[in-house]
């Protein structure tokens, strides 16, 4: 359009050198194609295409969603989720900010889907589990002053031909896993070629690629004696070393050419802490006459170890901290009857942050900032992969109830144990691995 402008105007000057006599004729002819223009820009058919985003790119011979019929996703529950969003997604920001932003609707949906992926841990296979909504499935994040492509398998695989990637952390870096792993399916079937007695920590390689991508259980990363079962019950108090790291993941780190670690909600559970070989306090021990130090002590001690292990280290892998993973339980907690029955996204500005999460993240930012500082004299690339707020806005993409498969079969009415912390694949979840291929591709 402005293009046009400029023709018009140029070829108005050129006529009135030509025609004097017709100069006053010929400026309200202007005038009146100016006037014609600025209407058409500001009418509401063409403010609305401006806000329809260029679709993501995608691979051609990506599946189709060819297990679930489409759902316009509802948009909020905020009849005029459009016109009140209308002025931020149009806005235009020097600097892309990834992970700040708002989701907005996909038709396209998912990149794979519980079909055509078969890696999918039975406690995220939510549509085989009988969940009865879709529209989750079809939003896509889009950050402040840029798009978010879709994951490009293809150039990922390329890219890590005769590399290795780790994740290391809790059960969140696994749904982190399976996502990239369903992914990556479109171009290569993954083997497994490990997992340890539990299945919690894998190995799988690909290998027309030769890639090698491995996720390591270490919930705290450091040193524990954990005395829990698979369903999250405990016999005795974790007693957690705070100077010491777990070795089933420094003993292989020099192993992984690419590493992705995190930290979270195992630090909220009632441990015992150690320093020095000696009891130095705990977190949440009533009865125990020790100090309590409280969980962010902890967390700083231990976030602040692991990136001096890795800056420190003669092995210079390329290294991500992903943040704190929030949590949408509500009127209760997973033990104590939680739910989380949304079925849209929040809106920017509709929930805050809880404390625990608000001052995990601050302890992961600020002593990412002083390992970053180091990281950079010494040669290691170090970034922050923040994907707290943006699955904040998420409380929509968890399994609740559909953890278990088919959980009111035979009791509609039956109380079922909710997860509110893992995420359905697909889900919310691909969008991490979207964030990742970004900061790969532009070098963030």
């Amino acid at each position: 359009m402005a293009k046009e402008m400029r023709s018009d105007l140029n070829s108005f000057s050129f006529f009135s050198l030509t025609k004097h006599n017709h100069l006053f004729i010929k400026f309200a002819i202007s005038f009146f194609l100016l006037g014609l223009v600025f209407r058409l820009l500001t009418s509401d058919s063409i403010r609305f295409s401006s806000v329809v985003e260029n679709p993501p790119a995608t691979q051609t011979d990506s599946p189709l969603l060819d297990s679930l019929p489409f759902q316009q996703p509802v948009q909020s529950s905020n009849s005029n989720y459009f016109s009140d969003n209308q002025n931020q997604t149009i806005q235009t920001h020097d600097e892309c900010d990834l992970f700040a932003g708002d989701w907005i609707p996909d038709p396209k949906g998912p990149v794979y889907t519980n079909r055509s992926c078969l890696i999918i841990e039975g406690h995220q296979n939510c549509m085989k589990n009988g969940r009865p909504d879709s529209g989750y499935l079809y939003w896509r994040w889009k950050p402040l002053g840029c798009d978010l492509a879709k994951f490009n398998p293809n150039k990922f695989l390329n890219l890590m031909r005769n590399k290795s990637w780790a994740f290391i952390g809790d059960s969140i870096s696994r749904n982190h896993v399976q996502s990239l792993l369903c992914i990556l399916s479109q171009v290569e079937e993954a083997i497994e070629v490990y997992h340890d007695k539990e299945y919690r920590s894998k190995r799988w390689n690909f290998p027309v690629h030769n890639f090698t991508l491995s996720v390591i259980w270490t919930p705290f990363l450091l040193k524990a004696d954990i005395f829990e079962d698979q369903n999250g019950v405990s016999s005795s108090e974790i007693q957690l070393h705070l100077d010491k790291l777990d070795t089933i993941w420094t003993d292989q780190y020099s192993n992984y050419d690419y590493v992705v670690i995190s930290g979270g909600k195992w630090f909220l559970k009632t441990a015992i802490y150690h320093e020095n070989n000696t009891v130095t306090g705990c977190h949440y021990c009533p009865g125990k006459n020790l100090t309590d130090l409280g969980f962010d002590y902890a967390y700083r001690k231990a976030i602040g170890l692991i990136l001096d292990f890795m800056v420190q280290s003669d092995h210079k892998a390329f290294i991500f901290l992903r943040t704190t993973t929030p949590d949408h339980f509500e009127n209760g907690e997973w033990f104590s009857g939680g739910t989380c029955n949304r079925t849209v996204p929040f809106r920017e500005g509709e929930i805050q942050m809880v404390d625990v999460d608000d001052i995990m993240r601050r302890i992961e930012l600020e002593e990412f900032e002083k390992a970053a500082a180091l990281g950079s004299e010494k040669g290691v690339i170090l970034k922050l992969l923040d994907t707290t707020r943006l699955s904040l806005l998420r409380p929509d993409g968890h399994p609740g109830p559909y953890r278990q498969f088919h959980p009111f079969a035979e009791n509609k009415n039956a109380k079922v144990q909710n997860d509110c912390l893992h995420w359905c694949l697909p889900g919310p979840i691909d969008s991490w691995n979207d964030l990742v291929m970004q900061m790969l591709s532009d070098g963030r």
